[in-house]
C-alpha cells in the first residue's frame, strides 16, 4: 500500500464537435470551433490518490493495481466564453455565451471538472527486486464528478465563480497507463467519450509526471 500519491501534469482534450449543428448551437449559440481553444501550457492535472495498492497475481512480475483519489482538472480559455448556471425551469438552455461586453479584459477564465476516481490496473514489472522498478500499467478508471465551476477574472468585475454541472457528464470513464523508469514515473489519461452530455463532442485527456515512493 501506498498513500498520499500526486500527479502534476496538463490536461487537454480533442475537439471532434459540429459547430454547425443544432446541438453545438443549442449549448453554445454563436459558436465555432475556436470558443474552446485552450491556453497554450495553462491547462492543468492534479491528482491526488489517498491510497494505491498492488496485488501480486504472478510473483510480483504481474500484479493487480488500484486505488483511490481525487482527479482535479483546470481548463484555461482563449476566448471570453462564459458558462450560465442551468435554469432548472427551462429544459436544455444556452450554457455557454462570448461575453462581448466593451472595454472588459480577461486576465483569467477556465472550467474546473473535478472528480472522485477509482483506477485499476494491470502492472508489469520488469524488475521486482527493485525499490525503483521499471515497467509498465494498463487500465480504466471510473471518475463521479463531485464539483465543478467557471472561474473568471475581468478588469471591471475581478474574480466571478459559477457553480454548476454545467450539462457535464456525472460519470467519467477513462483509459490509463503509467510508466515507470526507475525513479521517473509518468502517467496518461484518455475519456472514453465526451465530457459533455449535449451540444459538444470534447474528449479530455491528461499526461504528466507521478510523485510516489514506489510504482
Amino acid at each position: 500500500t501506498n498513500w498520499g500519491i500526486v500527479d502534476l501534469g496538463f490536461s487537454n482534450y480533442d475537439d471532434q464537435t459540429n459547430y454547425l449543428s443544432v446541438d453545438a448551437q443549442a449549448y453554445a449559440p454563436g459558436s465555432n470551433a475556436s470558443w474552446f481553444n485552450l491556453r497554450n501550457g495553462k491547462s492543468r492535472n492534479v491528482n491526488i490518490w489517498f491510497f494505491m495498492q498492488r496485488v501480486s497475481i504472478i510473483k510480483r512480475a504481474v500484479n493487480l493495481k488500484y486505488g483511490f483519489g481525487l482527479e482535479l482538472n483546470n481548463y484555461h480559455y482563449k476566448q471570453n466564453i462564459r458558462y450560465n448556471a442551468n435554469a432548472p425551469a427551462v429544459a436544455n438552455p444556452p450554457i455557454v455565451s462570448l461575453d462581448n461586453t466593451p472595454g472588459r479584459t480577461y486576465s483569467k477564465n477556465k472550467l474546473a471538472a473535478n472528480y472522485l476516481t477509482v483506477p485499476m490496473m494491470i502492472n508489469f514489472n520488469f524488475t521486482p527486486n527493485r525499490s525503483d522498478p521499471f515497467g509498465f500499467s494498463v487500465g480504466a478508471s471510473a471518475g463521479w464528478l463531485y464539483g465543478s465551476h467557471n472561474k473568471t477574472k475581468t478588469s471591471d468585475e475581478g474574480k466571478e465563480k459559477a457553480r454548476d454541472d454545467f450539462d457535464l457528464r456525472e460519470f467519467k470513464i477513462s483509459y490509463i497507463a503509467e510508466l515507470n523508469l526507475g525513479e521517473i514515473k509518468l502517467y496518461g489519461s484518455l475519456a472514453t467519450q465526451s465530457m459533455y452530455k449535449r451540444g459538444l463532442d470534447i474528449t479530455p485527456y491528461n499526461i504528466g509526471i507521478r510523485i510516489s515512493s514506489f510504482d
